[in-house]
C-alpha cells in the first residue's frame, strides 16, 4: 500500500538580496510558489523573498 502525501509542505523563502537570510514556511501542496516582501535584517531593508526547495 502506498503512503499518503501530506496536504502541506515546508518551503524555504530565501532573500533576493543575496544575504543568505531565509524563512521556513508551510504552504499547501496544491498552491503555487510563494513570494513575500519581508524585512531582511542583514540587508537592513525590506526585500523580496522567493521560494526555494528546503533540503
Amino acid at each position: 500500500m502506498a503512503k499518503a502525501k501530506t496536504r502541506s509542505i515546508l518551503v524555504k523563502l530565501a532573500s533576493t538580496a543575496e544575504t543568505g537570510y531565509f524563512f521556513v514556511r508551510s504552504r499547501p501542496r496544491t498552491s503555487g510558489k510563494l513570494s513575500q516582501i519581508k524585512y531582511d535584517p542583514k540587508a537592513k531593508r525590506h526585500v523580496l523573498f522567493i521560494e526555494k526547495k528546503l533540503k
